[in-house]
């Protein structure tokens, strides 16, 4: 279907909290790739609601098709129809903005993996680094076998400012 020939959204049934709800829990889906816990949604939301009734509202909207509960530990993930909501409540107001809503979203995107990149080389630099400054020894005897690491040449505040680095580069990936 056109978003010119839209009919009524699928969402009517829906009350504006479940739309809220929905709105959110899609965004940070999309954002996250895991199910979404009503914690989470609370949290990071604004809902000002309790979990509780984010959770019963999270059990309606499932019964009515709009997300899934992967297992019953988990969070919800939305489904084809949940996705369809998505679409059809964001761009129901003026078709002319999805190229601005595409457009918006291949920029964060492109920074997001900018962003990667970076931290990327500078693990690569500092495991450079570090490689250079280590020396691995291990001799085999008939009843012995004796291994040795030893830092070479730069200072120990050298070598734990990379240590760091590298800590914090593994933290934010």
């Amino acid at each position: 279907m056109n978003l010119t020939d839209r009919q009524d959204p699928p969402s009517d049934k829906l009350s504006a909290r479940q739309r809220k709800i929905l709105n959110s829990l899609i965004k940070e889906y999309i954002d996250l790739a895991e199910p979404i816990s009503s914690d989470l949604l609370n949290k990071k939301c604004s809902l000002d609601i309790s979990p509780a009734t984010i959770r019963n509202e999270l059990q309606e909207l499932t019964e009515q098709g709009y997300v899934s509960q992967p297992h019953t530990s988990a969070g919800r993930v939305p489904t084809e129809k949940g996705y369809k909501f998505f679409i059809e409540i964001t761009f129901s107001k003026n078709t002319q903005q999805f190229p601005n809503f595409i457009s918006r979203e291949v920029e964060l995107a492109k920074q997001k993996i900018e962003k990667e990149l970076k931290l990327a080389q500078e693990l690569t630099n500092s495991l450079t680094q570090i490689s250079t400054i280590l020396s691995y020894t291990k001799i085999h005897n008939k009843d012995t076998i004796f291994e040795m690491l030893k830092i070479i040449g730069p200072s120990q505040a050298t070598y734990d400012k990379n240590m760091s680095l590298i800590n914090r580069l593994i933290r934010e990936l």
